[in-house]
């Protein structure tokens, strides 16, 4: 199938950025991005401010770049920011300066940020559930129960916010093993020639909590009721049992889940953002040139989805070593007529 050629007017280009940007969410008016460094290093987390401005967030010193990656009070490696269900900002340090890397000690964490004083308030260390490989990918979050991907080592990581004890599930199970990726036509492959895998990254929760969508990047999205993922009581092999093949699904970027249970996820080999309803319809809701690697969505109170269009592959860690990004790294608004998933966030 060819890529799209014609631009889709419903998509409102918002914010333009001079790098790699693969998150945004919002709070009470406010934007904050994420840039992974996939393209060049520098500030990880910042508010993106009207004038254009991106100032680093919380501060310059958890933004800096010391010598040697380190997690007293420094990001290792940020793979996202979201506003959680409290209204804070939730900060995902994946733990390892990059995916194939070593984890730093006691780099992988949820750090919580107060968006009105800026003020660091908790500290989620998720070293308990982290292998030597791992890469903490993304969150999203059921009452006290937190959900984490890891890309590197696959698995998922429950993560208990009461008593901030973290553990492995469904540890090295085929539905969390990713495939090669393609995008846009072509495998991608790092620096080296090697095909690009990343394991279990993308994952929702029903609005009413009943089940935990997750998937690799390269597709084949899972399904699983999270009642057996919250039991700590119940061995691997159980757990396992319940899991359950959903729908196949191409290379994604990023996915977001509405108040009605429907999920919008990025296909990257498409460049377009596929619709699918609780009954497992699937429809195109945009396809548009523009959306290159759309990655971490975002749905607003407004219901206008926000889409990175990250470009994400034309970097030369899976693009074979060579910068093709072309700037600016733009990201859209389109309204889908729903609001989020009111256990995600308000």
């Amino acid at each position: 199938m060819p890529l799209p050629t014609r631009e889709d007017p419903r998509l409102t280009p918002m914010l333009p950025n001079d790098r790699v940007c693969t998150g945004v969410t919002t709070v009470d008016g406010r934007i904050f991005v994420s840039f992974p460094g996939a393209d060049s290093p520098g500030v990880q987390v910042a508010e993106a401010l009207p004038d254009g401005r991106r100032v680093p967030w919380p501060d310059e010193s958890w933004n800096a770049a010391p010598d040697e990656p380190r997690s007293d009070g420094v990001y290792v490696h940020v793979n996202g920011v979201r506003t959680g269900p409290d209204g804070q900002l939730w900060i995902i340090d994946s733990g390892a300066p990059g995916l194939g890397r070593r984890q730093v000690p006691g780099g992988a964490r949820l750090i919580v940020v107060d968006p009105g004083t800026g003020e660091v308030t908790r500290i989620y260390d998720l070293t308990d559930a982290v292998r030597d490989d791992s890469y903490v990918d993304d969150v999203r979050f059921n009452g006290r129960i937190a959900y984490l991907t890891d890309a590197g080592a696959p698995g998922l990581i429950v993560l208990d916010l009461g008593s901030r004890r973290a553990r492995r599930v469904l540890d090295g199970h085929p539905s969390t093993v990713g495939r090669r990726l393609v995008a846009d036509g072509e495998v991608l492959h790092d620096p080296d020639g090697n095909e690009i895998v990343l394991h279990v990254d993308q994952l929702e929760v029903s609005p009413d909590g009943r089940h935990l969508y997750y998937q690799p990047a390269s597709g084949g999205l899972s399904r699983i009721e999270t009642r057996w993922l919250d039991d700590p009581a119940l061995d691997p092999a159980t757990v396992a049992g319940y899991v359950e093949p959903w729908l196949d699904t191409p290379t994604t970027g990023g996915t977001a889940i509405d108040a009605t249970g429907t999920i919008y996820l990025s296909d990257a080999e498409q460049r377009r953002v596929l619709r699918i309803t609780p009954e497992r319809k699937v429809t195109t809701l945009v396809a548009d040139p523009r959306l290159a690697w759309v990655d971490a969505m975002w749905i607003d109170s407004d219901g206008d989805l926000w889409l990175p269009a990250a470009q994400l592959h034309r970097t030369p860690g899976l693009s074979g070593g060579a910068n093709h990004v072309d700037y600016p790294v733009w990201i859209y608004r389109m309204n889908v007529g729903a609001g989020p998933a009111p256990n995600d966030h308000a």
